[in-house]
């Protein structure tokens, strides 16, 4: 049986993680999504909090153990910061985890090191594609092995800090199993396409990435190759975690704006239709914290079941930050519909949290 009760060491990193999204995210949040990009001191504080390097074991050069149940809990919080902030903090991950998980031992000392030791580096992934139907198990993007090493074609969106980044972990469908394979980028055959304009996600910068004869450094496993199941499930409970942070901020905003404006001779908390959709925010908010941690559990477990779990909670978190933050928006009125408040960012934010799944990894 599971408890709730965090560690002294996981209390340690969700207070710093907490301080931080409260006096630097929160502050500049609204200005980065106005001009399009986070200043780089924000990204490079949140990389010295250490929660990539606190799932990496010390003989790759950082100072933990990989726990799913850890890194949820720091994605809630800076998800509650600024979504945008924390894919841009957390988009390393998504390269070295699946390297932890899924590399061989070569391919851990030689990868790893180079992607947490030092400043924030922009080492990424590329997962998404752009079909309206993009299902992660059946990618179209395609690897074929070629005089002693892979050949990859296709096309990746939602690739983050794509035109500065140093490599690239790029998924691709071969035989008909998903690998990941490092592509260093300058790659020929590799182009980078005009910055993606989103509905969200304003402030952080993601890209397409083409993929023509593309010839890959290496592949994650070597010659057995990995299982994708537990890097996909791994990428579901990340996202899930950020969502429940996002939602739970446009809760608080929305509940906090209702305590204090007035109308027809109290405040409108005091109101039936508001104290009820209020009540329904709070229900979504916890019940969905409590199945990410669940999924967040049984893959630190290695349970049968996680990847069952990591879809549920992914699935129930897209929908309920986009109940919470669209009811946050009604709750302000007219106020909810303009840029000095935050929680039209927030839902345009969790429009698209079904669509982040590869952006991070716990």
């Amino acid at each position: 049986m599971y408890g709730f009760e965090p560690t002294d060491e996981q209390r340690m990193l969700v207070e710093a993680v907490q301080r931080f999204a409260q006096k630097e995210m929160r502050p500049v949040a609204h200005d980065a999504d106005e001009a399009g990009e986070l200043p780089p001191a924000l990204i490079e504080k949140g990389w010295e909090l250490g929660v990539l390097q606190a799932s990496i074991p010390e003989g790759y050069g950082g100072f933990g153990e990989r726990s799913a149940v850890t890194g949820v809990l720091a994605a809630e919080e800076l998800g509650w910061g600024d979504l945008s902030a924390a894919l841009a903090v957390l988009a390393p991950n998504a390269f070295a985890l699946p390297v932890l998980t899924a590399g061989t031992e070569e391919q851990k000392r030689q990868l790893i090191p180079p992607v947490i030791e030092g400043e924030w580096k922009p080492f990424v992934a590329a997962f998404v594609e752009p079909d309206f139907d993009f299902y992660p198990g059946e990618m179209r993007t395609s690897a074929a092995a070629q005089n002693g090493g892979y050949v990859l074609n296709g096309v990746k969106a939602l690739v983050p800090y794509a035109e500065q980044a140093q490599s690239f972990l790029v998924f691709a469908a071969q035989d008909g199993r998903i690998q990941a394979f490092v592509v260093p980028a300058g790659t020929p055959g590799l182009t980078i396409a005009a910055r993606e304009k989103l509905l969200g996600l304003q402030a952080i910068p993601t890209y397409r990435l083409q993929l023509k004869d593309v010839k890959a450094l290496a592949r994650l496993g070597g010659e057995q190759g990995m299982l994708f199941e537990p890097i996909l499930a791994a990428a579901q409970v990340a996202v899930a975690g950020l969502a429940v942070g996002l939602s739970r901020g446009a809760f608080e905003y929305a509940r906090d704006y209702a305590k204090e404006r007035e109308a027809f001779g109290g405040p409108i908390a005091q109101k039936q239709s508001i104290a009820f959709t209020l009540a329904d925010m709070a229900i979504e908010v916890e019940a969905i914290r409590l199945l990410v941690w669940e999924a967040a559990w049984m893959l630190d477990a290695a349970k049968d079941e996680a990847a069952k779990a990591a879809y549920l909670a992914l699935t129930g978190a897209a929908d309920m930050a986009m109940m919470v933050t669209d009811r946050a928006v009604q709750i302000l009125g007219g106020h909810g519909y303009i840029r000095e408040h935050p929680v039209e960012r927030w839902m345009r934010n969790a429009r698209g949290v079904a669509s982040y799944v590869g952006l991070a990894m716990v």
